[in-house]
């Protein structure tokens, strides 16, 4: 990812960090360890300085291999580093410019290692990166790593204080009118509802009474009954102008004139725009919508926002990736964050393709002419950001795309912003960058000469073909 070469064309961002050491093992790449594994990877380099430019220069370690012996003791203590996520592979010695310095690269953890703490206190000790520093992690975010790690999903959580009361059931004869047209003939057809919502994992019986599941209460329930167990539930669906600023239409939970679940959220979306696009654009529109849905963590604090333009559409929905951004944009892996909601909506056709859904997403795009799709993981709170242009190229991102964060959210300058991103992208076309940045051609044109005159980034081809990649 790095050319070691050129080293001093790099800065410290959130996927690069810089220790002189030349004291010996720095107590603070503990936290960084950490802060990397729970956000998106990162790689930690010892034996190197940060300029006041901000610029990286090696300096020569005395005694690298002592240094890397002490970091493995240190890591595989689960006093102080509760996992080992590292194998051999992943830290090394190496020389730049004649100077020794040692590199370790931080994979992102597996969502069931997560959180990676350190001092044996995981409220303590819990840390995330935020542009070039880390952060102690709050509760709530150490809680939502725990959540993720567990085998059994949260949204089969058996609510015992709550009647069935709390679930709204013409909607449940609405989506059993629906199952029924598309499985005629089905097993539970003859049940009664409580029976039925028992099979579908919406409700669990004991011997004296009947309860609602998480997933059941957020399929099914009443608003104001989801946000006793949910408190920051949210449910939003706009069309904007142009402009992004004047909202035209609007879908949300807490308005009190509909159920405000899950289910009829969806429905109510899908019935919206079925008529103001193509079907294929449509149909692989709502798979993304559906993955938002069945994704979402809705313990944390941003619910389920669609904001629609004649230009683009975001979808954006609480909680982190459970797998790699790539793998998911691959496909081929599947890791639901609710299980038993999407087993709610397959029975009704919906969400059918888990583990295909971004992939066909970003085919589909493709297929039309279309701007490619952007992704967008941000952290305190987590939230993840799905954009689709409705143009070719250029489309400028919405400026309600940068999000600023519950607390610590950093914002960057274009500059740093197309530094960052070919950091992860190693290779961009002007266009692509524009849609990523905001900004129009010409921008990103004169953005782009100017890191190659700094020698940041060279071009390679030319035309349409034309690509820049990350010489440092």
């Amino acid at each position: 990812m790095i050319d070691f070469l050129n080293i001093e064309k790099y800065k410290e961002n959130n996927r690069i960090e810089a220790k002189k050491a030349l004291g010996g093992l720095p107590r603070s790449i503990w936290e960084t360890y950490s802060a990397f594994a729970n956000a998106l990877g990162g790689v930690l380099l010892l034996g190197v300085e940060e300029h006041k430019d901000k610029s990286l220069h090696p300096v020569n370690l005395p005694d690298p291999e002592k240094m890397m012996k002490e970091f493995w003791s240190i890591i595989n203590n689960p006093i102080r580093v509760n996992t080992n996520i590292l194998s051999e592979k992943d830290v090394y010695t190496l020389e730049v410019n004649g100077n020794h310095i040692i590199v370790i690269n931080v994979p992102r953890a597996q969502r069931m290692d997560k959180p990676i703490y350190i001092d044996n206190n995981p409220l303590t000790g819990t840390y995330r990166r935020n542009g070039e520093g880390d952060y102690r992690c709050s509760a709530e975010e150490v809680q939502a790593m725990q959540r993720d790690a567990q085998i059994k999903t949260p949204d089969m959580t058996v609510i015992e204080d709550m009647s069935l009361d709390a679930l709204d059931m013409d909607c449940v004869r609405r989506y059993r009118y629906r199952m029924k047209k598309l499985r005629p003939g089905h097993r539970w057809e003859k049940l009664s509802d409580i029976d039925f919502l028992e099979k579908l994992g919406a409700v669990s019986k004991n011997s004296e009474q009947s309860y609602p599941t998480a997933a059941g209460l957020l399929m099914f329930g009443y608003e104001y009954e989801i946000v006793k167990e949910f408190p920051d539930f949210f449910l939003d669906y706009q069309e904007r102008m142009e402009d992004e600023e004047e909202i035209t239409y609007r879908i949300v939970s807490s308005y009190g004139d509909w159920s405000g679940n899950i289910c009829d959220y969806y429905f109510r979306v899908h019935e919206r725009i079925k008529e103001q696009m193509n079907e294929t654009i449509f149909d692989s529109l709502m798979e993304a919508i559906a993955n938002a849905i069945v994704n979402a963590d809705y313990h944390g604090y941003n619910g389920i926002e669609i904001i629609k333009t004649p230009e683009f559409i975001t979808i954006a929905n609480s909680g982190s990736f459970r797998i790699d951004v790539k793998e998911a944009i691959s496909g081929g892996k599947s890791d639901p964050r609710n299980a038993a909601i999407i087993k709610m909506f397959t029975m009704v056709n919906v969400s059918e393709n888990t583990g295909s859904g971004i992939p066909n997403i970003f085919r589909v795009w493709k297929s039309q002419g279309f701007a490619e799709p952007v992704i967008r993981e941000f952290f305190d709170p987590e939230e993840i950001i799905l954009m689709l242009p409705f143009k070719k190229e250029e489309t400028k991102l919405p400026h309600l795309w940068h999000k600023p964060s519950k607390s610590k959210m950093q914002m960057y300058s274009p500059f740093e912003e197309a530094i960052n991103y070919l950091t992860e992208k190693i290779t961009v076309t002007g266009a692509e960058l524009a849609v990523y940045l905001g900004m129009n051609s010409l921008q990103t044109k004169n953005l782009l000469n100017k890191m190659v005159e700094q020698e940041i980034v060279e071009p390679q081809g030319s035309g349409k073909s034309k690509i820049y990649r990350l010489k440092a």
